[in-house]
């Protein structure tokens, strides 16, 4: 077995199941600027992407102008939609709370979300306490998922040594931040099924 001096989660899929939650939202929202796609079209294209990247997207399929207030709306929707309705993963308290004490709170989480929706997710589980100040978003860094620039940041903060390795980019559930990451000294802890 190999000790590991930190360990990073991703969020989504790993400490909670949010997308169905964030794509339900986006779909109605969607339809409602007359865009009649389905539900899994709607995955397909948005899920493992932020709603500002799929900007010129949004306003060909809708032919409605892109705005700051309808993102606002979304995001407060997407918010008060994932208050009602998150949950944690099965098993993930055990697993955190273990993590989080072996290793002398060395655990952060790594998302492409926006920091708030990162944040506000992990105060709803119970589990911010154990992230507090090691939390990372995407939306931070000079570019989100699928490049590992987030999962690097917080491998650096943890001291885990994320040196970048020749190669492409690529996050972690793809295998290929797995590589970017000293083996020795960090470990990607995925949780559940999948």
């Amino acid at each position: 077995m190999t000790a590991f001096e930190a360990v990073l989660f991703d969020c989504d899929g790993v400490l909670v199941d949010s997308e169905p939650i964030t794509n339900g939202v986006l779909h109605t929202m969607l339809a409602e600027r007359g865009w009649a796609l389905s539900a899994t079209e709607c995955w397909d294209l948005f899920v493992g992407h932020t709603v500002r990247s799929r900007r010129e997207l949004i306003e060909q399929q809708t032919g409605q102008p892109w705005s700051e207030e309808w993102l606002t709306e979304f995001m407060h929707r997407r918010n008060v939609a994932l208050q009602q309705e998150l949950r944690a993963i099965e098993g993930v308290h055990q697993a955190v709370e273990c993590l989080h004490r072996g290793l002398g709170g060395r655990i952060a989480v790594a998302s492409g979300a926006d920091r708030f929706k990162v944040e506000m997710m992990l105060a709803q589980i119970e589990l911010l306490p154990y992230f507090q100040g090691r939390v990372f978003s995407g939306h931070e860094m000079p570019r989100s998922k699928p490049h590992p620039d987030v999962y690097l940041a917080a491998a650096r903060h943890l001291g885990g040594g994320a040196d970048p390795l020749p190669g492409g980019g690529g996050h972690p559930d793809r295998g290929h931040g797995r590589r970017r990451c000293r083996r020795d000294r960090l470990g990607l802890c995925r949780i559940g099924s999948g």
